[in-house]
């Protein structure tokens, strides 16, 4: 009796078991969808299949390398906020302008080197000269030397007044460049870079309104 309920015992284990171990020996391998266009059936792939970044195109490249310079500018003028004026709402907004272009500086920087293309549209040891051995020009709406300068000299109010209408130039030009992409055959397609220029274009748009509506205020005592 002990015998066959051994023999009983093994039959089941081998019943539950084996086809657990067969399925695990012949698992398929994962397979790849890749989704039809609206209308057109999916295609099934071969389990080799890599991803690959989507295409892009050189307006693309240049878009990410001027705004890179671009938002470098507005950096620069918002670390003046804190020794020029005490006025806390253009320091709270100096702030918030800074922390999101830096993010999107370092976004703009990935993107570029996922793709093998250079970080600035600048030579190597020639920071002021392009690929073709001409002067960088500057992109849509960002500061001249002179501006620059006056805004580092100014304070209080003067400060204040410079600061906003000099990121209201510098936000016009950055809507400009997203729109000159966007109306670029081909260019703007690749969705993290369609996401990224459409959010830009919807921030600074925003951040526009909030500085007309503080540089319309008449400036505070304390300012003055």
């Amino acid at each position: 009796m002990l015998c066959g309920l051994l023999l009983a015992a093994t039959a089941a284990t081998n019943l539950f078991s084996s086809p657990a171990l067969a399925q695990q020996k012949d698992s398929p391998a994962p397979v790849v969808i890749q989704p039809g266009a609206p209308g057109k059936p999916s295609k099934t792939l071969p389990p080799s299949t890599k991803g690959t970044l989507p295409p892009r195109s050189q307006a693309d490249v240049d878009f990410m390398q001027g705004m890179i310079m671009h938002h470098q500018q507005a950096v620069e003028m918002t670390a003046l906020i804190p020794s020029h004026t005490s006025n806390k709402d253009l320091q709270s907004l100096g702030a918030r302008i800074s922390s999101s272009q830096s993010s999107e500086i370092k976004f703009m920087q990935r993107w570029l080197a996922a793709r093998g293309e250079p970080i600035s549209m600048a030579m190597a040891g020639m920071p002021d000269m392009d690929k073709s051995g001409h002067p960088v020009a500057l992109m849509p709406g960002m500061l001249t030397l002179d501006q620059m300068e006056a805004l580092r000299i100014a304070k209080g109010a003067e400060f204040d007044r410079l600061f906003l209408t000099g990121m209201i130039q510098h936000h016009n030009g950055a809507l400009i460049m997203v729109e000159d992409l966007f109306d670029t055959a081909g260019a703007g397609q690749e969705a993290d870079l369609f996401n990224f220029a459409t959010d830009a274009d919807n921030t600074q748009r925003a951040e526009i309104k909030i500085m007309q509506s503080m540089l319309d205020q008449k400036p505070s005592e304390e300012n003055r």
